[in-house]
C-alpha cells in the first residue's frame, strides 16, 4: 500500500498488488539487506528457498529491480560465513531467482541443496521449456512416427491418387493430430520437468546433495558444525603466509583442499568419509594437537621460503635483505633471556654446521 501524500490534493492511496514466491524491487532490496545483516554479524545463513524469479514489469524496472537484484550477488560474493541454499518440498527455484542463488558466485562459502519431496530448480519453467525446445512441428512429427493409426493413414495417403479422397484422408489425419496433441503436449512437459528434478540437479553438480526433508534439521546441525569448523581451520591456513610479503595466501577453496590431504592422510580415512560430517568432527577433534603442529610447521615453511628469497634475489635486494635478516636477529637476542640466548646459538651451530 502506498499512502497518499498530505502534501498533494490531488494525491490517493494505492494498493499494489504483488503476486508471492517474485522478487519485486523492494522485497529483492530487504533480502540483500539481510544478508548484509547476518554477514556483518558474522553469522552463517541457511536459505529456504521459493522463488520463481524476479518481476519484469516497466514499472518494476523504472524502479531498479536489476540493481536490486545485483546486491543480492554482491552481499553472497562479501559473505565469509558457511551459506545454504535449500529448496525445500514443493518450492522452486527458477528464473532469475536461480541466477542471484547459485552456489558459483561463491564457491569457497555456498552450498545448494534440494528436497526429495518434488522440489524443481532450472533457470526455465518445464512448460517455457517445451514451448521452446519442443514445438508444434516437432510434436506432430514425433506423433507420426509413433501412433499406429497416424502411420497407417500415412500410408492409405502415399497410395491414394485421386484428390477427393486424399483430401478425405487429411483430414482424418488432422483430426487424429488434433486429438493427440493435448496428450503430447503435457507428455513433453513432463519430460521437460525431469531435468529439474533433484536427481538431475545433483548429476549435473549444481546441489550438493538431495535432502529429505524430515531428515533436514539434523543434517543441517550437523553439516554447520563440520563447516563453522572447517572455515576456522582453513582461516588459520590462510593466515601462515601472512609472515612475509613475498609469499601468496592460499584461497579458501586450496585451504579446504589441504584439510582434505591431511584427512585422507589419516589411517583408515577414505574419500566417502570426507562427506560424514560426523566423522570429519570426529577427527578434527582427536586429531587437534596434530592439526596444530601441521599449522607451526606450515608457517616455519613459510618463514623458511620468505628468508631464502630474500637472500637469493641478487643484487641490492639481497644484500639490503641479508643486512636486515642480521640486524633483526641481532635485535631480538639482545632482548632473550640467556638461557634462549644460548638455545639460538646451539640452534645456529646445528643448522649451519659451525
Amino acid at each position: 500500500i502506498n499512502p497518499a501524500d498530505p502534501a498533494d490534493l490531488r494525491a490517493s492511496e494505492a494498493v499494489i498488488q504483488e503476486a508471492g514466491c517474485v522478487w519485486f524491487p523492494n522485497s529483492a532490496y530487504k533480502t540483500a539487506q539481510a544478508i548484509n545483516d547476518f554477514r556483518t554479524e558474522d553469522l552463517p545463513l541457511i536459505i529456504f528457498a521459493n522463488w520463481r524469479g524476479f518481476s519484469g514489469g516497466q514499472r518494476d524496472m523504472f524502479d531498479e529491480v536489476l540493481k536490486y537484484g545485483s546486491l543480492i550477488v554482491d552481499a553472497f560474493v562479501k559473505f565469509q560465513q558457511p551459506v545454504f541454499v535449500y529448496i525445500p518440498p514443493h518450492a522452486e527455484i527458477r528464473g532469475g531467482a536461480w541466477v542471484v542463488l547459485d552456489a558459483s558466485i561463491n564457491e569457497s562459502v555456498m552450498e545448494m541443496y534440494a528436497s526429495t519431496e518434488h522440489s524443481r530448480g532450472g533457470v526455465l519453467e518445464a512448460n517455457g521449456a517445451a514451448t521452446v525446445k519442443y514445438r508444434i512441428k516437432d510434436i506432430l512429427a514425433t506423433m507420426h512416427r509413433l501412433d499406429d493409426k497416424l502411420k497407417s493413414l500415412d500410408a492409405e495417403l502415399d497410395e491414394r491418387v485421386c484428390e477427393i479422397e486424399r483430401g478425405e484422408i487429411k483430414d482424418q489425419i488432422r483430426e487424429r493430430e488434433q486429438a493427440l496433441l493435448p496428450v503430447y503436449e503435457q507428455i513433453a512437459v513432463q519430460f521437460c520437468e525431469l531435468h529439474d528434478t533433484p536427481g538431475r540437479m545433483k548429476a549435473v553438480g549444481v546441489i550438493e546433495r538431495a535432502v529429505e526433508w524430515k531428515n533436514a534439521r539434523t543434517y543441517f546441525y550437523w553439516r554447520l558444525r563440520r563447516k563453522l569448523a572447517e572455515f576456522d581451520l582453513r582461516k588459520k591456513i590462510q593466515e601462515t603466509a601472512q609472515v612475509g610479503r613475498g609469499m601468496a595466501s592460499l584461497s579458501p577453496l586450496e585451504a579446504s583442499k589441504l584439510i582434505k590431504t591431511w584427512f585422507l592422510e589419516t589411517p583408515g580415512a577414505t574419500e566417502s568419509l570426507w562427506d560424514d560430517d560426523k566423522a570429519v568432527l570426529s577427527w578434527m577433534a582427536q586429531q587437534q594437537k596434530e592439526l596444530e603442529m601441521k599449522i607451526i610447521h606450515l608457517t616455519r615453511e613459510h618463514v623458511v621460503q620468505e628468508v631464502f628469497q630474500v637472500m637469493t634475489a641478487g643484487g641490492d635486494t639481497a644484500k639490503v635483505g641479508t643486512s636486515g635478516i642480521v640486524e633483526g636477529i641481532s635485535k631480538a637476542m639482545s632482548a632473550m633471556s640467556a638461557e634462549d640466548v644460548s638455545q639460538f646459538r646451539a640452534m645456529l651451530k646445528s643448522s649451519l654446521q659451525l
